[in-house]
């Protein structure tokens, strides 16, 4: 008479019971009472089980772990018993939830799938942290999350004394992906789901005090990046192209995007634009001729090679970071300083953060003592080009103003330079 196997849920049962029999050598109480079993999973009759063994010397948890083995294999039903380490548990002290609490928040976006998006963003962080940089890197491409396979990073994600998520930590850099906890099932979500899911990991993640967040986007400008531009206020994007005139138009297109946003586009980087044949030792374009990406009027961060060290750097030690990457991360750092790091002159007016009542009664009892033919310089954190007319009502037996110029340096400061007639 044929007996049918046990299935998978029977099996666990049964090692679990077998398992409850191990003692922890120090505790005295069975290896569950203890906390060192994190999780079973059965398989077609192979076990897994994931401990937490860190505050063992090796010794003893190498004689622990052969005991587990040893009792999981003594179930019948078992073919193959292994134990495996969980990583370990993050400090949940000093830790803030939500994305903001980082002091700059930069977004790697690109028009087009395939083109390196997330091999940049992740060369971004590695190259910010070894640069002393604290970096976070939040993997935000919910339909195809491949940071932790970059990185080969995985969960489970731990929580903090609030339950907030605490992101992985790999090479110094932080990792939040929903990639961590969908055990790599298919992620078919859809429109409010989508939006929903994400904007929970930006407002949930605990963070420990970053310097710097990237944030890699999926391709396009879809519901997830409008999403990311509602939650987060990012301080500037780079675009990550390859240099083929159909992907270096739609990126300018999906640019406009951010900048009409009030999102600065920091650059954009040239990815695998050529390689350097192995035979001849001569770099070969893999586009046609010519410079499509600078019709884009943006700076050009880097140009990336397509080369293999490119493929192997998320999991090397910091050392061995390719020195693309290094100035890479040199450039993004540049960029910023250059846009937020305003320098005014020192006779200005500055009327960042004035209540509104008391802006044009400030600019008044400026102009009041200035002569003909003095510069006047204005800074302001929103739009002054209606200062213009008023300036014209102040000056007596004036029409229009010679000189009137306006720049924004960035989102939140213009400039305005004028000169008293």
């Amino acid at each position: 008479m044929a007996h049918n196997s046990p299935d998978d849920d029977t099996i666990q049962t049964d090692v679990e019971a077998a398992l409850r029999n191990v003692r922890d050598p120090e505790a005295e109480v069975s290896v569950f009472e203890a906390g060192l079993i994190e999780n079973i999973h059965v398989t077609d009759r192979t076990v897994i089980i994931e401990v937490d063994l860190h505050d063992f010397p090796p010794q003893e948890a190498e004689s622990v772990t052969a005991t587990l083995v040893q009792a999981a294999s003594a179930v019948d039903a078992v073919q193959r018993a292994h134990v495996e380490q969980v990583p370990t548990r993050p400090e949940t002290d000093d830790r803030t939830a939500g994305i903001t609490t980082a002091d700059r928040v930069i977004a790697v976006a690109s028009a087009k799938g395939g083109v390196g998006k997330s091999t940049v963003a992740t060369g971004i962080a590695r190259s910010l942290s070894a640069a002393g940089d604290a970096v976070g890197l939040f993997d935000a491409d919910i339909h195809g999350p491949n940071i932790p396979e970059l990185l080969e990073v995985s969960g489970p994600v731990h929580s903090d004394d609030d339950g907030n998520p605490i992101p992985v930590d790999k090479h110094g850099v932080e990792v939040m992906s929903v990639g961590l906890m969908s055990d790599s099932a298919p992620l078919a979500w859809r429109g409010a789901m989508a939006h929903d899911a994400l904007s929970e990991l930006f407002d949930d993640t605990s963070w420990h005090d970053p310097d710097t967040i990237i944030i890699d986007l999926p391709p396009g400008t879809g519901d997830i990046a409008l999403t990311t531009l509602e939650a987060v206020p990012i301080d500037g994007v780079v675009f990550v192209t390859t240099p083929f005139h159909a992907a270096v138009s739609d990126t300018h297109r999906s640019l406009q995007l951010f900048e009409e946003n009030d999102v600065p586009v920091l650059g954009v980087v040239s990815n695998m634009g050529e390689f350097t044949c192995n035979n001849c030792g001569e770099p070969h374009d893999l586009f046609s001729d010519g410079d499509p990406i600078g019709a884009l009027n943006r700076p050009l961060l880097a140009a990336l090679p397509f080369d293999q060290q490119f493929q192997a750097f998320p999991t090397v030690p910091d050392d061995d970071l390719p020195e693309m990457l290094h100035e890479l991360g040199s450039s993004v750092t540049d960029r910023y300083a250059e846009i937020w790091s305003v320098e005014t002159p020192p006779d200005a007016v500055d009327l960042r953060g004035m209540a509104a009542d008391n802006r044009y009664e400030t600019v008044e009892d400026h102009v009041s003592t200035a002569e003909s033919g003095q510069p006047i310089h204005v800074v302001s954190d929103r739009d002054p080009s209606p200062l213009r007319s008023h300036l014209v009502n102040l000056f007596d037996g004036v029409d229009s103003l010679d000189t009137f110029e306006v720049k924004q340096q960035n989102p939140e400061t213009w400039l305005v330079r004028t000169v008293c007639p």
